[in-house]
C-alpha cells in the first residue's frame, strides 16, 4: 500500500514542472504564435485594391518586394539601432559602474532617477525632443552661429540615433548595474596583489563578468530600436525613415495588409538571426540578470 502511494507520487512530481509550465506556454501559444501565424498567412495574402478584403493564395512576392522595394530601408534601420546600441553602452557602462562602485547609500536614489523618464509617455518625451533640437531653440540657434546658417540637428540621421539613444538609455544601464551589483569586487584587490594594473583588472576581471549585462542591456537596446517609428517620425525626415515607420504607414494609411504584414515577418526574421549570431560571440552564460 505504502508502495503504490510512493509510486503516485512520483508520477504526481513528474508532472509537477509541466503543470508549473503550462500557463506560461499557453499565454505564449494564444499572444505570440497565434498572432504570428495569423501575421504570416496575411503576408502571403494579396489585396486587389486599397479597401478589398485580403485572398490568401500563397503571394511569395510579398517577400521578393519587402527586400527590393525597402531593402535600404532595412539597412538603415539597422545601422540606426546598432549605432544607438553602442552609444548607450558607451554612455550607460560608465554610469552604472560609477553607481555600482560609488553610489553608495545613493544607490536606490540615482537607480530610481534611471527610470524617471519612463514616469512620462514615450511620445511625449520624443515630441520633447523635437521641440528641444528644433532650429528655433537657443542651443541649436548658438551652434548655427559657430557652424553656420545651414547647421542643423533636427530632421537628420543624428537626432533619430540620439532619440532612440536617449529613449532606450535606461535599458541599458539597468542591466549592466544588476550584473556589476553581483561582483565581488575584492577581486580586483586580488588582481592588483597578483601585479595587475587597475585598467587590467577592470579588463580582465570586471568587464567579462558584466558580460551578460551587457548583452540583456544590448538586446533590450537594439531590438526595439530597429522597430521603432516614432523617433523617426517626430526627430527625423523621409529621408531618415526607418522600417517601424513603413510598417506603420501600410497598416494604418495604405491598408497595405499583405505587404505591411510581409515586412514585419522579415523584420523578425532578421532580428531572431542577428541576436542569434550576437548570443554566438558574446555568451549567453550568466544571462540571469
Amino acid at each position: 500500500m505504502a508502495a503504490d502511494d510512493d509510486t503516485k507520487g512520483l508520477r504526481k512530481g513528474r508532472f509537477a514542472p509541466y503543470g508549473l509550465l503550462s500557463p506560461g506556454v499557453i499565454w505564449l501559444l494564444l499572444f505570440f504564435l497565434v498572432p504570428v501565424a495569423i501575421l504570416f498567412k496575411a503576408s502571403l495574402s494579396t489585396k486587389p485594391s486599397r479597401f478589398a478584403t485580403p485572398t490568401f493564395d500563397w503571394a511569395w512576392g510579398n517577400y521578393s518586394s519587402a527586400f527590393s522595394q525597402y531593402g535600404s530601408v532595412f539597412v538603415r534601420s539597422f545601422v540606426y539601432a546598432g549605432t544607438a546600441t553602442v552609444l548607450a553602452i558607451l554612455i550607460g557602462y560608465p554610469l552604472a559602474y560609477w553607481i555600482a562602485t560609488r553610489g553608495g547609500r545613493w544607490k536606490n536614489l540615482l537607480i530610481g532617477l534611471v527610470v524617471v523618464p519612463f514616469f512620462t509617455s514615450y511620445l511625449i518625451r520624443t515630441i520633447a525632443w523635437s521641440s528641444i533640437l528644433a532650429d528655433e531653440n537657443p542651443l541649436v540657434t548658438t551652434l548655427q552661429q559657430v557652424f553656420g546658417s545651414d547647421f542643423r540637428i533636427l530632421a537628420t540621421p543624428w537626432a533619430v540615433i540620439g532619440g532612440l539613444t536617449y529613449n532606450f538609455m535606461s535599458f541599458m544601464i539597468l542591466p549592466i548595474y544588476v550584473s556589476l551589483e553581483k561582483i565581488d569586487f575584492r577581486l580586483t584587490e586580488a588582481a592588483a596583489d597578483l601585479g595587475s594594473t587597475t585598467w587590467g583588472a577592470f579588463r580582465k576581471v570586471v568587464l567579462p563578468l558584466s558580460l551578460p549585462g551587457v548583452f540583456a542591456g544590448s538586446l533590450l537596446v537594439f531590438i526595439p530600436a530597429a522597430g521603432d517609428y516614432l523617433n523617426a517620425r517626430y526627430l527625423g525626415s523621409p529621408k531618415t525613415s526607418m522600417i517601424g515607420t513603413v510598417v506603420q504607414n501600410k497598416f494604418l494609411v495604405q491598408f497595405d495588409y499583405p505587404q505591411a504584414a510581409a515586412l514585419s515577418i522579415v523584420l523578425m526574421v532578421i532580428i531572431t538571426a542577428m541576436v542569434l549570431v550576437y548570443s554566438k560571440f558574446l555568451g549567453t552564460e550568466g544571462l540571469a540578470v
